[in-house]
């Protein structure tokens, strides 16, 4: 992948709205309610739900007993504090590798985990895990760093990758530097909503608005601390990653 601008996370002034905020965005001029979001010119095919595993062929080649399964190489993005090594934890079939420090009192207003978080230590440079699908195909996930300072990691991280997960929690300005930054990129990539607390600030249909994007763009609900619920997110990433090649492919 070629070498793109690393994420940006604007910091906003006291009392005023990030630049990239959804009301920044799309507010009125003259304060009044906020307008909807110009349409994309043109509109990119919409999302297709998984195809049902039984109907999916096996790769070619790479389906025998005692082939390796082919490895895959997925991104975890977003802002700080989303719940990135949480979700790469809670899936992972091996000891996940993580790059956790403690955070100290130099990070006051540099580093902002949210008011209701009890988060005490930041991922400074990746996380690892992997987790087997099938014999035919094995994840390999790499969590990014979601502070602004350690942005010139993702170029690194992103080489090969075929799709990424950008996680989100109830912060939306967080979540536009991750997906400027694949767009960009070109990369398939899922917005997945963390359910903090077993719930979501806002509906789906009001975050897929808030984060100007459209309908080719999978928007799905899990919850990080669950391992189901996060290969259920890998999953929709995975196929994204597959439609984009099966259409490339017959293009």
């Amino acid at each position: 992948m070629d070498s793109v601008r690393s994420p940006d996370w604007p910091v906003a002034p006291p009392g005023g709205l990030a630049a990239n905020s959804a009301a920044a965005r799309y507010a009125a001029p003259d304060g009044g309610p906020a307008a909807p979001p110009p349409a994309a010119t043109p509109p990119p095919p919409p999302y297709r739900p998984p195809t049902p595993p039984e109907a999916v062929p096996a790769p070619v080649g790479r389906s025998g007993p005692g082939s390796a399964p082919i490895p895959v190489k997925i991104l975890i993005a977003g802002g700080f504090g989303v719940g990135k090594t949480t979700t790469v934890g809670s899936i992972s079939e091996i000891v996940p590798l993580t790059t956790e420090a403690e955070m100290t009192s130099a990070g006051i207003g540099v580093d902002d985990p949210g008011t209701r978080s009890t988060k005490t230590t930041t991922t400074v440079a990746m996380d690892f895990g992997c987790v087997t699908i099938d014999r035919s195909l094995k994840l390999y996930l790499f969590g990014t760093p979601g502070q602004a300072r350690f942005g010139f990691m993702w170029d690194d991280l992103a080489r090969g990758a075929l799709g990424a997960l950008v996680v989100d929690s109830s912060r939306l300005d967080d979540c536009y530097p991750a997906i400027d930054y694949f767009e960009r990129a070109g990369l398939p990539f899922v917005v997945g909503v963390n359910a903090f607390d077993g719930r979501i600030a806002h509906d789906l249909d009001a975050i897929r608005w808030a984060l100007a994007i459209g309908d080719h763009v999978p928007l799905v609900r899990f919850d990080a601390r669950d391992r189901p619920s996060v290969r259920d997110a890998l999953l929709v990433v995975l196929d994204r990653a597959l439609d984009r090649a099966t259409r490339e492919r017959n293009s």
